[in-house]
């Protein structure tokens, strides 16, 4: 046996054909902006800005130290999207050329005291209840300083995967009458990759797109997921009916069962609380989890797997097995599973 691993592999080719697969439902005047914070949802930032940039229009990310080094690589636009705190930082970001999200009084004093108001994203709470100036507070700084000046109108959706919720449309009407308020020539912003698919004509001037270009927007399966997460078996034991399978006993076999270990736990950000009948990919077969994760390894029932040997791959998502099917089965989101992913996991970056 060689020496053992887990390996996550990452394939720009796949996020780019996402990226194009999302631009093609978008009005053809909206400009694309990729959201790559948290390091492109783990899928190593400076890699996939290398290439994926003649496909976008922007980025956005969250940390000032992104920002600045994604400026090293890159010309395009860049948000930083819950703006600065200080005047320190404020100057920094003007010294690399970064747009800024303004969502309260206290970044917009920061505005003030520079006399500064060139790329400027203002945030407006149309319902989130998160960040973002309330329409009055808003307002009231757009009539006494913002009349003549230049800059994008944003919001951001609650609900945009669920079509139905009603939450969708007022918030649409919301940001719309703000709009109705001011002169013309206000670029606007409110798509995410949901609004994309459900809303298409509310994409506006920008869109923003993050989880959709990795894959991991639940409900479309013409999006792929970029990242392969897998792990070899390490042992394989055949157990009794009435057996029982890891800690705390947690599965019982109801039956003769075949079960393998594979080398994937906690510790490598598998979360611990997966359920018994999780499906995984072995062969290109379906397996289920069987028995509580462990800290390094994981239990997986085995019993109808043909020509099953130690080292053969369990793959928990991938391209061909949607990183969705783990999060929905499990109450989680696939954004928590594609940053969770621990340093002690091998990342591969296939080349383009």
């Amino acid at each position: 046996m060689s020496r053992l691993t887990t390996e996550l592999i990452i394939e720009p080719d796949i996020v780019r054909d996402n990226i194009i697969q999302l631009k093609n439902k978008i009005d053809d005047k909206s400009k694309f902006m990729a959201i790559i914070k948290s390091d492109a949802y783990g899928h190593i930032l400076p890699n996939i800005v290398s290439d994926v940039d003649d496909l976008v229009d922007g980025y956005g990310v969250v940390r000032l130290e992104e920002a600045i080094e994604l400026r090293k690589i890159s010309k395009k636009k860049i948000l930083l999207m819950q703006g600065v705190y200080s005047n320190k930082d404020f100057h920094e970001s003007c010294e690399h050329s970064l747009d800024l999200v303004i969502h309260n009084s206290h970044q917009f004093n920061i505005v003030k005291e520079n006399n500064y108001y060139k790329n400027l994203w203002f945030k407006i709470n149309t319902g989130m209840n998160r960040l973002g100036f309330e329409e009055e507070e808003f307002f009231d700084i757009y009539s006494s300083y913002l009349t003549e000046k230049n800059f994008t109108l944003m919001s951001h959706l609650s609900a945009s995967n669920v079509p139905n919720d009603s939450s969708n449309n007022i918030q649409f009407e919301r940001f719309e009458n703000l709009i109705n308020k001011l002169h013309p020539g206000i670029s606007k912003s409110i798509a995410n990759t949901g609004c994309i698919m459900n809303f298409p004509e509310k994409t506006y001037d920008w869109v923003r797109v993050g989880i959709g270009i990795f894959g991991g927007y639940i409900g479309n399966v013409e999006l792929k997921t970029a990242m392969t997460l897998r792990a070899p078996i390490i042992n394989i034991r055949n157990i009794k009916k009435g057996a029982k399978v890891g800690y705390d006993g947690r599965a019982i076999a109801n039956k003769d069962m075949k079960i393998a270990t594979v080398y994937m736990g906690y510790a490598d950000g598998l979360p611990n609380h997966i359920k018994d009948g999780t499906v995984v990919k072995i062969n290109n077969q379906d397996a289920k989890v069987f028995g509580k994760v462990s800290m390094d390894v994981t239990t997986i029932d085995i019993t109808d797997i043909k020509d099953c040997k130690i080292e053969d791959w369990c793959e928990f998502f991938s391209p061909r097995h949607s990183i969705n099917n783990l999060a929905s089965s499990n109450n989680l989101i696939s954004y928590d599973l594609m940053i969770r992913i621990k340093s002690r996991v091998k990342r591969y970056y296939k080349n383009i």
